[in-house]
């Protein structure tokens, strides 16, 4: 039988007996599995006002209220769920989850040491720690975290990545690239480690790799525009002037208009003496000063000075 098949079934029951709660509990649970969270918090909430003891009900609660995007209800469900049963580490784990996308991170990391009190080799928990100290811009600590995670767990490539990117910001660039070639090893699709990688060897001026890297970012992620960026800078410092013209050109195409892509495309024209596509691109630029890296008064200075 089909998960669809099955909802239809235990809402039939529900139609015959409304008191049925086992069927009312699967329904919801099932909703909540196959994608319909609104549908599964109507019959949580019911439930939770007829057992208002159990605290599966205001985990699952809890889920529904993250899937709705709506975290001061998925706190407060969980909250209460670890108030009824304290020894379950669940509700604090994603609880810690929950404080993590509201910013509270001292309070996440105390949800994540509950449960590692509880199980000290949760390689997740310890995963969510270092990320909390990498948001709060705490590498050493975050490194230690990460650093722990993979050694329970030598596959988490995330926890490879965020390493990737501490030793990187630390000028390591060689345990950066060990580490982003791990990530690689293990999920040979991940777009980030590549760019991650190409930034390195465009920093060390290895523009070969660095090309050939950002290649593959952008055929595994054509919306990358910090990819484009730098390919096309490499492509002016190479003196291929065209390449990378048509480089930015596919980033419009593919990103949408943008101040950053229009300066540099202006910087490419300068470079070549096209004083009328310099011109008219660096007042595109200004026009999409939003999306602009450089302050727009140093970009209005700059095109005032060329006039002079």
């Amino acid at each position: 039988m089909s998960k669809i098949d099955k909802i239809e079934e235990l809402q039939k029951l529900l139609k015959d007996d409304n008191t049925n709660f086992q069927a009312r509990r699967e329904l919801a649970v099932l909703l909540l599995d196959c994608g319909y969270p609104e549908e599964a918090r109507q019959h949580f909430l019911y439930l939770s006002k007829i057992f208002n003891d159990d605290s599966g009900l205001y985990y699952n609660l809890g889920i529904t209220y993250e899937k709705l995007k709506n975290l001061d209800k998925a706190q407060e469900a969980y909250l209460k769920a670890i108030e009824l049963a304290p020894e379950e580490v669940d509700a604090y784990y994603n609880l810690g989850l929950v404080y993590i996308d509201k910013k509270m991170y001292e309070k996440a990391v105390d949800c994540f040491e509950s449960v590692l009190s509880k199980d000290n080799n949760d390689s997740n928990s310890y995963f969510s720690i270092g990320l909390c100290y990498f948001k709060e811009g705490k590498l050493d600590g975050a490194k230690y975290y990460f650093q722990r995670t993979i050694d329970l767990n030598d596959e988490d490539i995330y926890a490879h990545f965020y390493m990737g990117n501490i030793l990187k910001a630390q000028g390591d660039n060689d345990g950066a690239k060990e580490k982003f070639n791990k990530v690689l090893q293990l999920s040979p699709d991940y777009s980030w480690a590549y760019f991650n990688l190409a930034s390195i060897d465009y920093e060390e001026g290895d523009f070969d790799s660095a090309i050939n890297n950002l290649e593959k970012t952008i055929e595994l992620n054509p919306k990358d525009i910090d990819a484009y960026k730098i390919y096309a800078k490499i492509l002016s410092k190479l003196a291929q002037y065209d390449a990378a013209v048509s480089v930015i050109e596919k980033a419009v195409e593919n990103c949408g208009e943008n101040g950053d892509l229009y300066y540099i495309l202006a910087q490419i024209y300068k470079l070549q003496n096209l004083k009328e596509n310099y011109i008219k691109f660096m007042n595109k630029a200004l026009k999409m000063n939003t999306t602009l890296s450089i302050s727009p008064k140093l970009v209005k200075k700059e095109l005032d000075e060329f006039f002079r």
